[in-house]
């Protein structure tokens, strides 16, 4: 008996503006680039446009290393390829961990055989540079040290300068998560001289999720090269993927996937045409029009000032309101879709991403009318108007 085919209509899905911790939305000009024929993986056009991407992505992270790919997969696959390359079984790691995606981390640190050390400060706050040479003086010696600069769970940014030279001067490498940073807060890999620095496409670049930026320093590179194991993932090992990736070489590894590929080279344009420092103004702009808006609400940041990303803002709700029935509300009154609190702040927090091509006064607006709105339908008193007014006087003010 053959099974018979399903009945699936034409693909229809609601408009929404995604304005949650990620994917974010997508620039048009990405939309139309996916639409373009595709070319072999190993044809010498798609090469050269490999080639270009690579060049924008070292803009972008602001380095010089040879070693930067889009490791085909989600910015997961970045954490773990950056992660699984440079641990062996036994190596000591220290994991700063202060969130779902530190905690990932560590995580990953345990599947490769490493020894995990695992440091940690409530959800919210930030790693004193301090407590880290601490630990890299207990614990040596230290292969690697891992931490995330923007921690997309809490809204919490991370001090990364001077990270990477305390790093090497006790022989550690340095592994940094920009998966929420990279195109909307400076990251600049040379200048913090870190080691293993992966990202994502679905956030500040405005992409659709699918391809990890990951650049690996010479240093990284070396001791990849060193190891004495092979590394854990095929898919994922560097050495092979390098071999793809380098321009005179070209190595079959894998097929990649090409329209995404047409995607991101398309947002790193976009990136490259508006600045790194006027798009990171952009992103502070908006963010602290979107805080002044909630604050005249009654909602406050989770993260103090200077430790707060402006990519993605997390605000603890009012006394009194149901942040999961304002969520739903907006989801389903104004096709709106913001995030809620994960872990020990479930039930807790309101996560707001003005990420990439998201991060504009339009949408500040718009979101904070709606959980206005969503907040008078749980009886909550708020004049109209009240927190769009306050957002625009500090745009007034900026």
């Amino acid at each position: 008996m053959s099974i018979p085919a399903p009945t699936v209509g034409e693909l229809d899905p609601s408009i929404r503006l995604l304005l949650g911790p990620g994917p974010s939305p997508v620039h048009p000009r990405v939309y139309r680039a996916m639409t373009t024929p595709l070319l072999g993986h190993l044809d010498p056009e798609f090469l050269g446009i490999m080639n270009e991407v690579q060049a924008q992505l070292r803009y972008v992270f602001q380095t010089t290393n040879p070693f930067t790919i889009a490791v085909s997969g989600t910015g997961s696959a970045g954490m773990e390829a950056a992660l699984v390359n440079v641990i062996e079984p036994g190596d000591t790691v220290i994991i700063c961990a202060a969130g779902v995606f530190g905690n990932r981390m560590a995580d990953i640190v345990g599947r490769a055989g490493g020894k995990l050390v695992k440091l940690e400060v409530p959800w919210g706050q930030v790693f004193p540079h301090a407590a880290i040479e601490d630990a890299l003086e207990k614990h040596a010696p230290v292969k690697a040290v891992g931490i995330v600069h923007a921690e997309t769970s809490t809204g919490a940014m991370q001090p990364i300068d001077g990270l990477g030279k305390l790093c090497h001067a006790h022989g550690a490498l340095l592994v940094v998560d920009t998966v929420t940073s990279l195109g909307g807060i400076p990251v600049t890999v040379d200048a913090w001289e870190a080691d293993a620095i992966y990202s994502g496409t679905q956030k500040c670049l405005s992409c659709p999720p699918g391809l990890a930026p990951l650049t690996l320093s010479p240093r990284a590179l070396d001791s990849v090269r060193a190891r004495k194991t092979k590394v854990q993932s095929w898919y994922l090992d560097a050495g092979m993927v390098a071999d793809y990736w380098a321009e005179g070489k070209r190595v079959y590894h894998h097929t990649a996937p090409i329209t995404m590929v047409y995607a991101l080279r398309e947002a790193l344009r976009l990136v490259a045409e508006e600045g790194l420092e006027e798009r990171f103004a952009r992103h502070r702009s908006n963010s602290a029009a979107l805080i002044a808006g909630f604050a005249a609400l009654g909602a406050k940041p989770l993260s103090p000032e200077g430790s707060r990303l402006p990519s993605l803002n997390a605000v603890t709700p009012p006394e009194g309101v149901d942040e999961a029935a304002v969520r739903k509300y907006l989801l389903t009154e104004h096709d709106i879709e913001i995030g809620g609190g994960l872990g020990p702040l479930a039930g807790k927090l309101w996560r707001i991403g003005l990420m990439g091509y998201g991060s504009s006064q339009a949408n500040v607006l718009a979101v904070l009318s709606a959980i206005e709105q969503g907040m008078k339908k749980q009886g909550k008193a708020v004049a109209p108007g009240t927190a769009a007014a306050a957002a625009l006087r500090a745009y007034d003010a900026a």
